[in-house]
């Protein structure tokens, strides 16, 4: 039985040989499979000690299948080139002549176009100087699953003159050339199908998984694979090939290239350099962050950097150290950003288990129970993990999150990396004390100059990264992102209790709706209702009062229209004659002159405008105050109540309006720059600045809708259709079924039901 049992041994550590000869980088390491390592010990087994490399891996379990395939892949991978001659035409694919790139001797260094007679193979792809019987082969490359053929590129045969086909091997890239392109097209197909009818290679990591897995439920087995296994440990020494199987070359090679990566196992040998350096970095964050935006980017290599960290998180020489706790610390990280495989995933849960058994009470037992609590909730990111919620991930503490409503107010929330907008609004209702509303909330993301409601599924630490990230490259107050909660869905608004929080959102998103142009009605009213927003912000009129902009209390656009309409005929005639002017004098003048005379002339106009605007601000705040005087000791409850009378009286109110670029109905009208109103029982088309629609569609009338493109917006209603070019198109298709969902919900019982596909998209501004 020792002799039995050793022999065992022996066969495994051979057929890892043999696998690690296919997958290793080079003759000189295939000892070393994926370290390199010249000291060997003694592995203990029961009946006796065997002398192994540090980093050759030794099975434990499934021997004879183990040996029986890595003994296949010897007769397949092992072949002995310089006395192979050419081959009968029965072992042929394709053959023919094909020109390859080779490399020039001393006196010629650079690369040349050679001729050579190449033929495929179901097992290679082997060249010879003739075609003659007798020719002895040149050269071969043996094809297995994880060769890659790139097809012919357009760009070469502009440049060369040349189709080109290259075809990656372990070893060996062949770069060959045609004349022809459907000749190439036909190499290129056959040697792909070769490819693909080789069984899937597997690494001795992906096999010792399998065994884990197998064995999971046997812990003195799992410690037995561990123990004998140096691959599956913490190691010092350097990455030389990647721990799972990635094709030679690069099938996406053009798209890594475009953000500056190489081939796959050069990036998976790259990282886990990387991370080994990570051990001695004062601050990892922004290492962590390369490591996971390399992971995001490149999809295939996130299992890799599992089983890396997986690895390195194993039997480390000092558990608990710093050094030991960065590899957690990323191991978190990578939990809250993307999952691995299912493969990967039932070995990762088996090591976190493993850990926690092993270290009772330790950081590293915390940060395994942390690490299974996010893999429960974690979902794909969009983006990688801002530098201040790796700061709270590293140390398992929750990110604060700062949350705006309208009326200055502020809610300040605890939130995880999986946190969504759903649950956040979910969240904020309660907390606001807004749970008993009809009416329906949303988050949004905002600026000065921008609104967009965030979709259900949004994950907030996304969104508070990109606003990290455009902070980065917007400079500036009026570029200062945060995220707002308010009124999205407008179902009930004649019961809300005037004493609410709810209804100071009604009035604020009046007023917001008033001040950007969405309120049809005359100048006097608008006067009014600034009126009525002094009366609210400051009290009592008073000189001494503090007052707010002109553009926040009146819509600023009807100046600028005023201005411009009379200032046109002027300006209409003045460009004629500069036009008239240039015409004469552009030869005579020298373009330095003559162009300082333009700017002149446009700084001169730009300074009578703004002169003009101050000019027409001052009256009409003047205006403004002199109606704010009349409301001497109105209460701001009551003053909601004015500012919300007046507003209702457009029946417009309770819509989301949405610009219009163009408009056609079946019936052959057509409209340019209109508004389109979403409310809670139809949609209604408006001329801008009109107090009625011209059009009204209850949902009820409506048979179908949705996005014909990317700008077009289509709406059956009966026998009639109607068809809206905007750049809102999936805005209006989200909001339009949040009301019909509502309707289904019961939420609302004056309004039809339609069923209609859901999408989560972005949302606009609410009036």
């Amino acid at each position: 039985m020792p002799l039995q049992g050793m022999w065992w041994w022996i066969c495994c550590r051979h057929g890892f040989t043999l696998l690690g000869r296919d997958y290793g980088e080079k003759e000189e390491e295939e000892e070393s499979f994926e370290m390199k390592s010249a000291s060997d010990v003694q592995i203990c087994s029961r009946q006796g000690t065997l002398d192994v490399g540090v980093t050759q891996p030794v099975h434990v379990s499934n021997g004879s299948d183990r040996l029986l395939h890595a003994l296949e892949e010897k007769h397949s991978l092992i072949t002995q080139p310089d006395k192979v001659t050419y081959k009968d035409d029965q072992d042929v694919i394709v053959k023919g002549w094909l020109q390859r790139e080779v490399n020039g001797g001393v006196k010629t260094p650079w690369s040349r176009l050679k001729k050579f007679w190449f033929v495929l193979t179901p097992d290679s792809l082997d060249y010879y100087n003739s075609n003659e019987k007798s020719s002895k082969r040149v050269g071969s490359l043996v094809l297995t699953s994880l060769c890659s053929v790139i097809w012919p590129s357009k760009q070469s045969y502009k440049e060369t003159g040349y189709w080109n086909v290259t075809v990656y091997g372990r070893k060996h890239c062949y770069r060959l050339y045609t004349e022809h392109l459907n000749e190439a097209v036909h190499w290129v197909c056959a040697i792909q199908k070769v490819i693909d009818s080789k069984a899937p290679l597997e690494t001795p990591t992906q096999l010792l998984i399998k065994d884990i897995d197998e064995n999971h439920c046997n812990q003195e087995s799992v410690d037995e694979i561990y123990k004998l296994n140096p691959i599956l440990r913490h190691t010092k020494s350097p990455l030389y090939a990647p721990l799972l199987p990635f094709s030679y070359g690069s099938e996406d090679h053009s798209t890594h290239n475009v953000n500056g990566y190489t081939a796959l196992r050069d990036e998976a040998v790259k990282i886990f350099n990387s991370l080994q350096q990570m051990e001695n970095e004062r601050d990892p964050i922004p290492l962590i962050q390369g490591v996971l935006q390399t992971c995001l980017d490149l999809r295939p290599l996130r299992d890799e950097v599992y089983c890396q960290v997986i690895k390195q998180t194993t039997d480390p020489p000092e558990p608990g150290s710093l050094n030991d706790l960065r590899y957690w610390q990323l191991l978190t990280c990578m939990s809250c950003t993307y999952l691995p495989s299912p493969a990967v995933l039932r070995f990762l849960h088996t090591h976190l288990q493993r850990t926690q058994e092993l270290f009772p009470g330790t950081e590293m037992e915390k940060y395994a129970e942390f690490i299974l609590a996010s893999l429960d909730k974690t979902k794909q990111r969009e983006f990688v993990p801002s530098y201040d919620e790796i700061s709270v991930l590293i140390n398992r503490e929750e990110l604060s999150c700062m949350v705006y409503y309208p009326g200055a107010g502020t809610c300040k929330v605890q939130i995880t990396s999986h946190t969504t907008a759903e649950e956040l609004v979910q969240e904020l209702t309660d907390k606001l004390n807004l749970s008993n509303s009809h009416n329906v909330f949303a988050l949004y993301e905002q600026n000065s100059h921008y609104e967009q409601a965030l979709s259900k599924a949004t994950i907030i630490a996304d969104t508070l990264t990109r606003f990290e990230n455009l902070s980065c490259k917007e400079k500036g107050f009026e570029s200062r992102w945060r995220l707002y909660f308010k009124l999205y869905c407008f179902l009930n608004i004649e019961d809300v209790a005037k004493d609410s929080l709810e209804y100071s959102f009604l009035f604020e998103q009046a007023h917001e709706a008033v001040i950007r142009g969405y309120m049809p009605t005359n100048e006097d009213t608008l006067h009014s209702l600034a009126a009525l927003r002094l009366q609210f912000l400051n009290g009592d009129f008073s000189p001494h009062a503090p007052f707010p902009r002109l553009e926040e209390l009146f819509p600023i656009y009807i100046l600028h229209s005023r201005i411009l309409s009379s200032t046109k005929p002027s300006i209409t005639s003045r460009t004629s004659c500069t036009s008239f002017q240039k015409g004469i004098f552009s030869k005579a003048l020298p373009n330095g002159l003559w162009n300082n005379s333009l700017e002149k002339q446009k700084a001169e106009e730009s300074q009578k405008f703004k002169g003009r605007m101050k000019e027409e601000s001052a009256n009409m705040m003047s205006a403004i105050v002199e109606k704010w005087k009349v409301l001497h000791s109105m209460q701001k409850t009551e003053v909601m109540t004015s500012y919300l009378s007046i507003v209702k009286q457009w029946s417009g109110y309770g819509s989301t309006l949405f610009d219009i670029d163009f408009y056609m109905s079946s019936s052959g009208s057509f409209f340019q720059r209109l508004w389109l109103g979403i409310s809670a029982s139809s949609l209604c088309l408006y001329k801008q600045g009109e107090m009625e629609p011209f059009e009204n569609v209850l949902y009820s009338q409506i048979s179908s809708f949705g996005v014909s493109d990317s700008t077009t917006f289509k709406v059956s209603a009966g026998e009639k259709d109607m068809i809206f070019e905007t750049t809102k198109v999936d805005e209006i298709t989200q909001l339009i079924n949040t009301y019909l969902m509502c309707i289904s919900n019961g939420h609302c019982s004056t309004m039809g039901s339609n069923s209609v596909a859901f999408h989560s998209q972005d949302e606009p501004v609410h009036h």
